[in-house]
């Protein structure tokens, strides 16, 4: 039976580079006769919700806060939200950060998408520093779409090796500092698809291993260096029927990346990728905002060999998501295939309090076999309080467990996906 399941998962995969050209046109058509009517239905705000804000006025703080803020959705508005947590995980150990996003429509919010800046600083007992800053913006009728990322790393994380046949007690520290840049241009060619060049860089410098000097290691066999430059170009093609990124109630979202990695443009060596990012929101009923969400995330080295540090790895998609229950790193390989799905349902009539359930399953290749062998399932629930209910921002703190002991607690300003 289990044979059968891989034989059954495989084909899968093998069939997704095919199909996602076939699920482009199918969705661009079919979203065309959504009409304005629906859309005002999915965004409009819910006069009865409740959010943090709404919370504090009603307590103790109602004396020092203004008037509740009642105005719907408004073009040029600023919508902010702020995080601060503390908490404790394996990689990590204690941790405290803050979390802030702001949340605007530059045009008509019913003929442009929401857009959205995220800025969050992380510091750990592990003496680990994330400053990442990332932006999603649309302009008049989502003409055109920026995204861009800028992340400053002063890191301690730890590296188990490649492929999945890695354990969890056999961790090796790693330290390295690491500066991320990515933009992308991307230009609306028809309703909500779009296709855009960009630009990648991934910088590391003082990459030291905390082993004794004649260990040998995965990431020695691989090719071990000091310091690594993955300098790209991007070609993207987008499609984004959701009017909210932060939380959407409906829709779909393909976005796909082909990478190449060039030594004229200050990279170490050439080097090749693809990313296919597929996720599908369905509203369960019209009577409650309860959503299931199906994420498949699939980041493919084509050609050459990225540096140890750049290759597909658990947790290294755009806002650390990806395969909770898992530590960050805990899988690499030149190839990460990975399927979640998440329930989303309110626990309260005013949408302040919501939770959710979630599974999701990863593998990467072997290395130097390239194969898929072992399949990586995690599953978990958390919470949901609505920081702002004008974006309708929630703040996230899953709880997800792993195979061979794994586990964590995973928090967001923002859902997961």
């Amino acid at each position: 039976m289990e044979i059968k399941l891989l034989i059954a998962i495989r084909f899968f995969f093998k069939r997704q580079f095919v199909c996602c050209f076939f699920l482009l046109f199918f969705i661009n058509t079919y979203s065309q006769t959504s009409t304005i009517k629906e859309k005002k239905a999915n965004d409009s705000l819910n006069n009865t919700q409740k959010d943090i804000a709404d919370l504090l006025r009603k307590g103790f703080l109602k004396k020092n806060i203004g008037k509740a803020d009642t105005t719907l959705r408004q073009k040029g508005k600023l919508y902010p939200s702020i995080f601060p947590a503390a908490g404790y995980t394996l990689h990590t150990k204690f941790l405290g950060s803050i979390s802030a996003n702001g949340a605007f429509y530059v045009d008509d919010p019913d003929k442009v998408n929401l857009s959205v800046i995220n800025l969050s600083v992380t510091y750990t007992q592990n003496r680990q520093f994330y400053l990442p800053i990332i932006s999603n913006i649309w302009t008049k009728k989502n003409k055109y779409n920026f995204l861009g990322k800028w992340v400053y790393f002063n890191y301690r994380e730890l590296t188990y090796g490649l492929g999945g046949h890695t354990e969890l007690m056999k961790a090796i520290p790693l330290n390295y500092n690491y500066i991320l840049i990515q933009e992308t241009a991307l230009k609306n060619i028809r309703p909500d698809f779009f296709v855009g060049i960009g630009y990648n860089l991934d910088y590391h410098w003082d990459i030291k291993e905390i082993i004794p000097a004649d260990s040998m290691t995965d990431f020695k066999y691989y090719g071990f260096t000091n310091n690594s430059s993955s300098s790209a170009i991007t070609l993207s093609i987008l499609y984004d029927n959701r009017r909210n990124p932060i939380n959407p109630p409906k829709g779909h979202y393909v976005n796909i990346v082909y990478r190449s990695n060039l030594k004229q443009i200050g990279s170490d060596q050439n080097w090749q990728s693809m990313l296919f990012d597929f996720r599908r929101y369905y509203k369960i009923s019209d009577s409650n905002n309860n959503v299931l969400a199906l994420w498949s995330y699939n980041w493919i080295t084509l050609s050459g060999n990225p540096p140890y540090l750049d290759l597909p790895s658990t947790m290294w998609d755009t806002y650390v998501n990806q395969g909770r229950g898992y530590i960050q790193s805990r899988f690499k390989g030149k190839k990460l295939l990975a399927l979640e799905s998440e329930y989303r349902f309110t626990l309260t009539h005013n949408g302040l309090l919501g939770a959710v359930v979630f599974a999701n399953v990863q593998s990467v290749s072997d290395w130097p076999s390239g194969g898929f062998n072992v399949f990586w399932p995690g599953v978990g629930a958390g919470i949901r309080m609505k920081a702002n209910k004008h974006s309708n921002t929630n703040i996230s703190i899953d709880y997800g467990i792993g195979r061979g002991g794994s586990g964590g607690i995973f928090a967001n300003l923002g859902e997961v996906f």
